[in-house]
């Protein structure tokens, strides 16, 4: 049951990475598609980007980093504008 719900959380903040990534960068950079190994075959080991083809591609390991830091960035504003109040 653990084990579902990490994959479940893992793929939420790889979606939301990859959206966030999409529209900060208006187009420039995209994500490693899901269950891809794309990373593997042209990233070196370890790394949350690479360049293919002239464009930046942000890992699945970068994009679940993208995606947790919005929703820490998310819970933190939640809590200080209802602190305010």
């Amino acid at each position: 049951m653990d084990e579902i719900i990490g994959g479940v959380f893992m793929m939420v903040t790889v979606i939301t990475g990859r959206v966030i990534v999409r529209l900060v960068s208006l187009g420039r950079w995209r994500g490693e598609p899901l269950f891809g190994n794309e990373g593997r075959i042209y990233g070196a080991a370890g790394a949350l980007s690479f360049v293919r083809d002239g464009q930046r591609v942000i890992t699945e390991t970068g994009l679940m980093f993208v995606g947790l830091a919005f929703y820490v960035a998310a819970m933190v504003l939640a809590i200080s504008v209802f602190a305010l109040n």
